[in-house]
């Protein structure tokens, strides 16, 4: 079982199907204060992404400290995100990342691991805990029919399936434009009411022209799922973005490290 002080760095997640470990990091390692200040990496703190130019040396040994609270003989299946809605299917551990927004697994001894800084996370098994799936629900990727996708690739049906989501930039923090709301509605009506009219914009820049809205990701990721048939849903609804102490967020910070939200079978 991980230590008290992995605890309070790790949010587990009480997961309801059998046999299935999923958790979520913070920008805290979960060694601390057991951790010199010297080997942090760069953003001082537990960042797992190796593209925003953080120390490679130390990213590793983030990721290995990862794989220790994870059972024995787990490997980490690692992706490039491109925000596109590619899916993998992964059957075996590859030491290079593999190129895909969302991935499932059957096998056991896999850890599918999404990492965001304002994205929403999205874990998925079914409920005998023997397919599991994990999801970098961006804007681009739920617009992009993302969970649609991963579905289509995994046996099981929607209704045996549960829903997780997880800490994203939240719906009073995320601004988007027009454009971004038409490309939502042209889905569907039905996600109108994610979109809330900025009086004020938060964004006050010359390339910031046109209409403003706050986006709610949590309600766009979970009417697609309803549509899809997975009713079974529980959520981390910590906002990244205004939770500065806790967790990295892009539209924040700019430069800055990720998250990963991991799900494997036990």
């Amino acid at each position: 079982m991980p230590s008290k002080n992995i605890n309070r760095y790790i949010h587990y997640v009480v997961w309801p199907a059998q046999h299935v470990l999923a958790l979520t990091t913070t920008r805290h390692h979960p060694s601390l204060p057991f951790v010199h200040k010297s080997t942090l990496s760069k953003f001082s703190t537990f960042n797992l992404s190796g593209h925003v130019g953080d120390n490679h040396d130390k990213i590793i040994s983030n990721r290995h400290c990862l794989l220790s609270i994870l059972p024995k003989k787990t490997a980490i299946q690692w992706f490039e995100q491109t925000h596109g809605s590619d899916v993998a299917v992964i059957e075996s551990v590859s030491t290079k990342a593999i190129v895909a927004d969302a991935a499932i697994t059957k096998e056991k001894n896999i850890a599918l691991a999404i990492m965001t800084a304002d994205c929403l996370p999205i874990l998925l098994s079914t409920k005998k805990g023997n397919e599991i799936a994990a999801i970098h629900g961006g804007w681009r990727p739920l617009v992009g029919n993302i969970i649609s996708n991963t579905l289509a690739k995994m046996s099981a049906s929607p209704s045996d399936l549960v829903a997780w989501l997880g800490p994203c930039i939240g719906a009073n923090a995320f601004e988007v434009g027009e454009e971004v709301r038409q490309q939502f509605i042209k889905l569907s009506p039905l996600f109108e009411p994610a979109f809330i009219k900025q009086q004020y914009p938060l964004t006050l820049s010359k390339e910031s022209q046109g209409d403003k809205y706050l986006a709610n990701l949590v309600f766009i990721a979970t009417l697609q799922l309803h549509q899809l048939g997975i009713t079974n849903v529980s959520f981390l609804t910590d906002c990244t973005f205004s939770k500065k102490d806790e967790y990295f967020s892009y539209r924040r910070d700019g430069q800055t490290g990720r998250m990963a939200s991991v799900i494997c079978r036990t």
